[in-house]
């Protein structure tokens, strides 16, 4: 059976509210990528609400957060990214926590709850987007244990919606 979805424009005043919620990196890329006046468009589904910006699917809302989708290719490019080992990818292609002992290095600079790509370490690829949950110089000292919160990868409903988009 079908999923079914809502799909409409956004005013622009709904726009800012959005913009305002989320996170403040992503907001600095904004204005790169929209470039003027955009059709900000909400598709309601039952699992997320996912945001397309001049027919993109950029942007999704899972709960009261606003991240990224794994096709945002313009804030990969100035996102923080972890690079894990190819054993981790995997799991983390289904939807598992990135944990300290499957990290290979951290790019970028990050703070704790700041969006983070996980790419794999052999191509670069997005596997997941994620919060991490310390800050950089944190990081250096954990040695087991979750260091990245899963909330969109690989293979998950958001992933599979924007596929068939």
């Amino acid at each position: 059976m079908p999923e079914k979805h809502r799909r409409y424009f956004l005013k622009d005043k709904e726009a800012r509210i959005l913009l305002n919620k989320a996170p403040e990196k992503l907001r600095s890329v904004w204005d790169q990528v929209v470039q003027g006046k955009t059709g900000l468009e909400v598709v309601e589904t039952d699992f997320a609400e996912i945001f397309l910006i001049n027919g993109r699917p950029l942007l999704f809302k899972a709960g009261d957060n606003v991240y990224p989708t794994l096709i945002f290719t313009e804030f990969l490019t100035f996102a923080p990214k972890v690079v894990v080992d190819m054993g981790a990818v995997p799991y983390v292609c289904k939807g598992a926590n990135v944990m300290a002992p499957g990290i290979r290095r951290f790019e970028g600079d990050f703070r704790k709850g700041d969006i983070v790509y996980v790419v794999d370490e052999k191509h670069g690829k997005a596997l997941a987007v994620g919060e991490i949950l310390h800050d950089y110089q944190e990081t250096k000292n954990v040695k087991q244990g979750t260091v990245v919160r899963n909330v969109h990868f690989v293979s998950d409903r958001i992933w599979e919606f924007i596929k068939k988009s």
